[in-house]
């Protein structure tokens, strides 16, 4: 008896289906694109029980003629391409031909359609991948497409979809990339009879990004616009203070086709490193026009991922793109205030208290409250950055800084109020009315990693003898990775040598680093190189950060004399608003907050 059996066409069709049809939210993926595809610009997606009952997309486009409409939901056929060709010069979003096909072998189907010039529509209805009953019906242009009862024939795969909201989610995420790259179109998306998402047509982008993602998403965004090569790319990316846990809101889209590519997800990022807190991801809403025949969109059902031709080029441009806009928008984080008091948490405030109710009955006023006026006065005796220069012999060039940064402007204007827990320096700028709060171990840490950073790609990076080298034992495995990366603790001024079997020997370590606790530096770099699997500029940035442990503290007591050549310095440096790691170093009060904070001012 034959092993091997020819599979029936039922059995073979449901299986195609399910490779396009994966959940509710692939039907409404599949749908909206043909409405694009037919030049619809008002588009309604209904959903209920998660898709799994009900889905309705609606649209005013182009409509399907009578004679091509049973041939619609036959498996390959397509009016997008007639030739293999063909597939190098796609602008449409579909074109394989099997979306309408796998669609109504795996759910009950009914269809409404018209075309502009026709008196009348056509409602049809199919099952198991046949049209089942066809009559004339009134209705308006374009097309409706319902779909019911999903994989009502597929009992198995059913029971595998999830609950009703994990797939309503999935949808809403679907219907928002969609909606999001294509503002010349109106949607309408609508949950279990409610409307969850409108949008008007707006072909201005980032007002619809507004209209999308909402207000704060929108105002932390930056431009971006190049075009070189026969490659456009523009769009919008986060500033500083924009960033997620996670990609779920890095949208790209090549030739109005939403995809996913993690080359270009990474160049992105890697321009973000240090800017925004470690294991945070930029967002960003980026368009690339390009030739079809550069890109070939043929590598998965789901057609979100495209291979380039040219991908170099794109990098280069990109890459441009990115960094043109990015350090520009860097700007100090504002110290959030709580402006959403309720009514009852502020008549809880007393406005006079007395001090019993602080413990404080017992104390000697005279002895213990010292009060002192910080307000800016230029004849106190708390020196100003800009006194201090006077008095210390600056070089020149430092006496005349162009106000074209906060920094800058403190250096010229601001004073320096004090230290409060041993971390934090204020700094009050009375003509912006703000006070700073600088964190004196970021920006250390920002000052050495760039001084070592800087030293590293100049090649002179300077070492310094150990009187008795240091004799580490190593295992076998973390030896290997030393040998492997012998040359990198070189090029970062270490000097190591074998030392007998499974050791090394450490001569000399980088100047910058002081006299550091070379066992513990040691292991914590061989076990980053061995963590970190990308490029070896990954491996280098990972190192560097962890060779800013050198910085001042928190904690550490720093004098007015080391305050004012920290503030200096970190002004100097490429990115002074925040720490290789991420977070801030400095963060901005405005008067008008604290104002609002003690209610002298609504």
């Amino acid at each position: 008896m034959n092993r091997i059996k020819l599979l029936k066409n039922e059995t073979i069709e449901k299986i195609a289906a399910g490779e396009v049809i994966e959940r509710p939210s692939s039907i409404v993926k599949e749908l909206v694109e043909n409405s694009l595809d037919a030049n619809a610009d008002d588009i309604t997606i209904e959903i209920k029980a998660g898709g799994k009952t009900y889905i309705r997309v609606t649209d005013n486009g182009d409509g399907i003629n009578e004679e091509d409409l049973e041939l619609a939901f036959k498996r390959h056929s397509t009016s997008k391409l007639s030739t293999i060709e063909d597939l190098y010069k796609i602008k449409s979003l579909g074109f394989r031909g099997e979306a309408l096909s796998s669609i109504s072998h795996v759910a009950k189907v009914e269809v409404m359609t018209k075309v502009g010039n026709a008196i009348s529509g056509i409602q049809s209805f199919f099952e198991e991948g046949e049209i089942v009953s066809k009559e004339i019906v009134g209705c308006q242009k374009g097309t409706t497409m319902i779909i019911r009862d999903l994989f009502y024939n597929l009992p198995v795969r059913k029971k595998f979809l999830k609950s009703d909201i994990a797939e309503s989610n999935h949808i809403s995420d679907m219907v928002y990339k969609i909606a999001l790259g294509n503002p010349g179109v109106s949607f309408k998306f609508i949950k279990d009879n409610k409307i969850i998402l409108r949008t008007s047509k707006n072909n201005h982008i980032k007002s619809h990004i507004y209209s999308v993602l909402g207000k704060e998403f929108s105002n932390n965004l930056t431009e971006i616009n190049q075009e070189e090569n026969g490659i456009r790319i523009k769009g919008y990316i986060s500033n500083n203070e924009l960033y997620r846990g996670n990609r779920n809101h890095q949208y790209l889209y090549i030739n109005g086709r939403f995809i996913k590519n993690h080359i270009i997800s990474y160049t992105i990022e890697k321009f973000y490193k240090s800017i925004i807190p470690l294991n945070r991801f930029p967002c960003f809403i980026v368009f690339l026009d390009i030739s079809p025949g550069s890109i070939d969109v043929n590598i998965h059902p789901t057609k979100e991922e495209v291979k380039f031709s040219n991908q170099e080029d794109v990098i280069l441009v990109l890459e441009g793109a990115v960094k043109n806009a990015l350090y520009p928008s860097i700007t100090i984080p504002k110290m959030k205030i709580d402006k959403n008091r309720s009514k009852e948490e502020e008549e809880s405030i007393p406005l006079l208290f007395e001090l019993e109710n602080l413990g404080l009955e017992n104390i000697n006023m005279e002895k213990n409250f010292i009060v002192k006026d910080f307000t800016t006065n230029r004849n106190s005796n708390i020196e100003s950055i800009e006194e201090y220069n006077e008095e210390n012999v600056i070089l020149e060039e430092d006496k005349r800084i162009e106000d074209k940064s906060i920094l800058d402007n403190l250096v010229l204007n601001g004073k320096i109020v004090g230290v409060i827990f041993g971390t934090y320096i204020i700094m009050e700028n009375p003509i912006e009315e703000k006070i700073y709060l600088i964190d004196q171990h970021a920006a250390h840490e920002r000052v050495m990693y760039e001084k070592y950073l800087l030293e590293y790609r100049n090649d002179s990076i300077h070492s310094q003898q150990l009187i008795t080298p240091e004799i580490l034992q190593l295992t076998n495995h973390e030896m290997n990775i030393y040998n492997k990366n012998s040359n990198l603790f070189n090029k970062l001024g270490f000097e190591v040598e074998p030392f007998g079997n499974n050791s090394v020997a450490i001569r000399a370590v980088p100047l910058i680093f002081g006299h550091p606790n070379l066992k513990d530096l040691f292991f914590d770099l061989l076990d980053n190189i061995d963590e970190v699997k990308t490029s070896y500029d990954t491996r280098l940035e990972k190192i560097m950060k962890i060779a800013c442990t050198k910085a001042i503290k928190s904690g550490d007591i720093i004098g007015k004399t080391e305050i004012f050549g920290l503030i200096k310095q970190l002004g100097k440096t490429e990115n002074p608003n925040s720490c290789p790691h991420g977070r801030p170093t400095i963060m901005a009060v405005d008067k008008k907050d604290i104002e609002k904070a003690f209610l002298r001012i609504i």
